[in-house]
């Protein structure tokens, strides 16, 4: 089943290029406002799925094409990033230490929305394509031959990243949880549509023009060891997020005007517009071919613009 958000927060279904509002059939669910409904729906899906389907099959579908879609989970309870997850086409001698990083909830945005760059002297800024996993249940301590049970669902996930600002060290949090810095959707796919999420396509595209195109396959910790490592540290809930990671070689700058689409086999396509009042400028490479070119530092450096050195 494909969950989605649309209009002003109705939960619906998506059916081929059609979307059947399915609130009302879940509408006693106790929630404070709409855009909390699919985190108790999560919780409480054994009690309602019946319903949800029963709900979808008897509806009458609009066109996807004539609502606007919103993030499938607008408010997560945590985001949780895994970091330097891939091998990145076998470049990567050693599998890196297991790691990961929060992600502001409030950077969340979904489908057909724009991320905006901040006024920051970052290096550059890039988007990074994922696929992420939509937490089902309560998730502390799991083993791995258990991890795969507390997974709801799988949605498309980007990474907004400003690169590089001052001062050293003090890194990922001003670098990751900038407001629209979280695009995830369109849709929730519930795990039971997916038989193997470790063998998934992924690519991302800017402007039409492929930059990202990796498998799942080449995760460095697969699924089950990403949940139960984070659950280690910390207690999951139903709705959370956790990205699984990119492969950062096909990494390149996000720009004003950029029309950025990624999509993960099975789940869907995820489109979002880049916006930068001010107009800066990089060379359109990745990373690995900044690399090729015999390029210093780990990606192209800023041409033009406020910042540019």
């Amino acid at each position: 089943m494909k969950l989605c958000y649309f209009n002003d927060y109705r939960l619906g279904v998506i059916k081929g290029d059609t979307v059947v509002d399915v609130t009302d059939a879940v509408k006693d669910i106790p929630h404070l406002d709409s855009r909390d409904l699919i985190i108790g729906l999560i919780a409480h899906w054994d009690s309602y799925k019946a319903k949800v389907e029963k709900a979808a099959a008897a509806g009458k579908g609009v066109a996807l094409s004539g609502v606007k879609l919103r993030p499938p989970v607008p408010r997560p309870g945590n985001i949780v990033c895994m970091a330097v997850n891939y091998m990145e086409d076998g470049t990567l001698k050693e599998k890196p230490q297991i790691n990961a990083f929060h992600k502001a909830a409030t950077a969340v945005i979904g489908d057909g929305d724009t991320m905006v760059l901040p006024d920051v002297p970052a290096s550059i800024f890039e988007g990074e394509a994922e696929m992420a996993l939509v937490i089902g249940k309560r998730a502390t301590r799991v083993p791995q031959a258990e991890a795969m049970k507390y997974i709801f669902g799988y949605t498309c996930f980007i990474d907004g990243s400003a690169r590089g600002l001052p001062p050293p060290g003090n890194v990922f949090f001003q670098m990751k949880s900038r407001d629209t810095f979280a695009p995830i959707g369109p849709c929730i796919v519930t795990a039971d549509e997916i038989a193997d999420p470790q063998n998934l396509n992924i690519t991302l595209t800017n402007n039409g023009q492929v930059m990202q195109k990796f498998n799942t396959n080449d995760m460095a910790h697969q699924i089950p060891r990403c949940i139960e490592w984070v659950s280690s540290i910390h207690t999951l809930e139903p709705g959370d997020i956790l990205a699984t990671g990119t492969n950062h070689r096909g990494l390149n700058a996000f720009m004003d005007g950029d029309k950025i689409e990624l999509t993960v086999e099975k789940i869907g396509t995820l489109h979002i517009a880049v916006k930068d009042d001010l107009k800066r400028s990089w060379a359109r490479t990745t990373r690995s071919q900044h690399k090729d070119k015999g390029g210093e530092g780990p990606h192209t450096p800023q041409l033009t613009g406020k910042y540019a050195s």
